[in-house]
């Protein structure tokens, strides 16, 4: 679920200044300097993905306490995936004209709002904004998390950090609703906005200068874009991705509306190359090939996190507690392997890393469709969400290096709406595959 999921710079350090009048300057003028502490990103962005996954074990539940049926109760999911996917570039533009206070502040009012929202409301509509508005706000998040990491390493930390809560959240989800309430387990990531006062320090912006400051560094985050904002585009790409997310629910009418929506938002992009989805971006092969691949191999892995406890239940005969359990360790293992491949990126190859991606998400997926023996199920899971996170945290970098610096917001803001996309993508097939039979 990249999910998914900003730009992959630091707050690099200024390019050395010749006069200590200029350097003076420079420093009373510009964020706190210095690399955000990994551990601070990593628990802004990995929360989100908690709350993703939260619903897995307990979708039955949901559906019965809101007298509903099993697939309409997908929505809880399917909402939040959309709503990651819409907000990760929406903000992610945001962080490129406003800074990262602007978006900080923005995503924080959004997670909390959604959370109350979520934890009050007894209607499903209500409910669904409430999941939306969390997912927006924890998209904007760790659209500000990944701009920070700066390097694959620090990418796979938070790749890792994302898979590993990911990994917790059908367990915690279930242990929390058996507990308390379905509700709290919806809420769970709300907790990311305990890093937001630690990230903004690097975002404090002291009063203006009084002498000359040297030119502005295009790859800070802080770094703002001031051109007319391009709302039409917003506006298209937003109706494009909301047809895609309901594709596999109504496929007769979203088939139909996205070709329009698609036609629309290229003869846009035509007519505004430099708009919110650059032409110039879009159609390098670097950055198309890292993202579509980044949407296989996630939307793989999510249909495999809802597939794999009722495979395990049907075919080997585990019961849910351990089904759940199972899932957790093959899940964990599967990160941590994936922070391997990130840091041992930087010396392999390009044509290397996705052979290693594509083999082993292709290897899962056969693994999950003809074993029976519960073990090897969770083999698969293992390898999808190696797969899944590997890309997350390597691709996002392949797919950041293809854009001129002040598109590098942009370019990570597409890139995870693609990975974000799979996890819209990723429920509804288990369900039209394996839930609902």
């Amino acid at each position: 679920m990249t999910t998914t999921t900003g730009t992959a710079t630091t707050t690099a350090t200024p390019t050395a200044i010749a006069t200590t009048a200029t350097t003076t300057a420079r420093a009373t003028s510009r964020p706190r300097l210095g690399p955000v502490p990994v551990l601070w990103l990593a628990l802004l962005a990995t929360p989100l993905a908690a709350g993703a996954n939260a619903p897995v074990l307990i979708l039955p539940d949901m559906a019965r306490a809101l007298g509903v049926s099993g697939s309409t109760a997908t929505w809880l999911v399917a909402s939040y995936a959309w709503a990651m996917a819409v907000g990760t570039p929406l903000l992610a533009g945001l962080l490129r004209r406003r800074g990262l206070r602007a978006v900080l502040r923005v995503a924080s009012a959004l997670l909390v709002g959604g959370t109350l929202l979520v934890a009050a409301s007894p209607w499903l509509p209500l409910t669904l904004t409430g999941r939306a508005a969390q997912a927006a706000g924890g998209a904007g998040l760790t659209a500000v998390a990944m701009s920070l990491a700066g390097s694959a390493r620090r990418m796979g930390v938070i790749s890792a950090g994302f898979g590993i809560l990911g990994a917790s959240g059908p367990l915690l989800g279930a242990q929390l609703a058996h507990a308390v309430s379905w509700r709290l387990s919806l809420c769970v990531s709300v907790i990311a906005v305990l890093a937001v006062p630690m990230v903004s320090r690097y975002a404090t912006t002291p009063a203006a200068p009084t002498a000359p400051t040297a030119p502005t560094d295009p790859t800070d985050p802080e770094t703002t874009h001031q051109g007319r904002f391009d709302v039409r585009g917003a506006a298209l790409l937003t109706a494009f991705v909301t047809t895609l997310v309901l594709l596999p629910h109504a496929p007769a009418a979203a088939l139909g509306s996205s070709a329009v929506a698609a036609t629309l938002l290229a003869l846009h992009i035509r007519r505004q190359p430099d708009g919110f989805v650059p032409a110039a971006l879009i159609r390098k092969p670097l950055f198309l090939g890292s993202a579509l691949l980044a949407l296989a191999l996630s939307g793989s892995y999510f249909t495999l996190l809802f597939s794999v406890p009722r495979l395990l239940a049907d075919r080997a005969g585990w019961d849910a507690g351990t089904a759940g359990t199972g899932q957790l360790v093959a899940l964990l293992t599967g990160s941590a392997l994936s922070w391997l491949l990130a840091a041992a990126s930087a010396r392999m190859s390009r044509v290397a890393v996705r052979s290693v991606l594509v083999g082993v998400g292709a290897a899962a997926a056969a693994i999950a469709v003809f074993a029976s023996w519960g073990p090897l199920l969770l083999v698969a899971t293992v390898g999808g969400t190696f797969a899944a996170t590997g890309a997350n945290a390597v691709l996002s970098m392949h797919a950041v290096s293809s854009a001129p610096d002040p598109q590098r917001p942009t370019a990570i803001g597409l890139f995870a709406l693609c990975y974000q996309l799979g996890g819209a993508f990723g429920p509804a097939i288990a369900t039209a595959l394996v839930l609902a039979a």
